[in-house]
């Protein structure tokens, strides 16, 4: 079966070739998910799939874990999208003013790093680092600065380009309970103040399609079945490799897109090459 090429920052595939290094990715350049981490979102617009970066927010991506198990998202509608924003979903009521009878989470605006996280940097301005972690863009306090702190890690939080996933709540910061949102454009006024923990790595495409309005109007667009990943039967599981951000070929993407954009350079610029069968 062909494999099918999809990016999580662009609206539609492009080739995975950029100039000035080796023409595609070699196979050490990929990496296979983890199925746990993974959720496939049937939409009436097309399948979304987003990656779940429990290492940045472990309550907030066992929760989308959870409720995906229990069928809740199953038919939700997206009842509140703004067009260069995001599409929020997941409310029972499929309101804005629902949630499940599990407890709000507490917020995971920040997580910690050390040396020894798997983030890669992609430009370090002003004594931070920018960089990934799996498919997350993320921003962080210099490295170096684990010398003078006590836990010897420093500060770091998901980014919202496109795509991200983040956790709705409401004037109380620990209100995050089910509904959840995605980033049709890239909005950094919501770092450190709304929990991201994810990001759509397949089908932002169909994202960016949803109707919109706040709220939307009848007919809403609606997730008909959300699952994850290792949960589907393997006869009809998708299979899904993304580019490492470690790899060779994904370091020379960076470099070449920091030369192409110059000081205009942002994370939200980079792609995250996705192959799915």
């Amino acid at each position: 079966m062909r494999w099918t090429v999809l990016f999580a920052t662009v609206a539609t595939a492009a080739a995975v070739s950029s100039p000035g290094f080796a023409a595609s990715p070699a196979i050490g350049d990929w990496r296979v998910p983890n199925p746990e981490d993974v959720l496939v979102i049937d939409t009436n617009k097309g399948r979304v799939i987003v990656e779940l970066v429990p290492e940045v927010a472990p309550g907030h991506a066992g929760r989308l874990r959870e409720l995906a198990r229990k069928g809740t998202y199953n038919g939700r509608t997206f009842f509140r999208v703004i067009d260069r924003f995001m599409a929020q979903t997941g409310d029972p009521q499929d309101s804005g003013e629902g949630q499940t009878d599990l407890p709000n989470l507490k917020a995971e605006f920040t997580f910690r790093r050390d040396a020894t996280t798997p983030f890669v940097t992609a430009a370090s301005p002003s004594g931070t680092d920018e960089g990934f972690l799996k498919s997350l863009p993320v921003v962080s306090q210099g490295i170096g600065w684990t010398e003078v702190t006590g836990d010897k890690k420093v500060a770091a939080w998901g980014t919202y380009c496109p795509g991200v996933v983040g956790m709705a709540r409401d004037d109380n910061v620990d209100s995050g309970n089910s509904q959840f949102f995605l980033m049709r454009q890239p909005y950094m006024s919501l770092d450190k103040r709304y929990t991201a923990f994810g990001r759509v790595i397949s089908g932002l495409d169909a994202v960016r399609s949803i109707k919109t309005g706040e709220p939307v109007p009848a007919p809403q667009d609606r997730m008909d079945r959300v699952r994850v990943l290792v949960d589907i039967p393997a006869a009809e599981r998708p299979t899904i490799r993304v580019i490492d951000p470690a790899g060779k070929w994904f370091k020379g993407e960076i470099a070449r897109v920091r030369k192409a954009k110059g000081a205009d350079f942002s994370l939200c610029d980079v792609n995250i090459p996705v192959e799915v069968k």
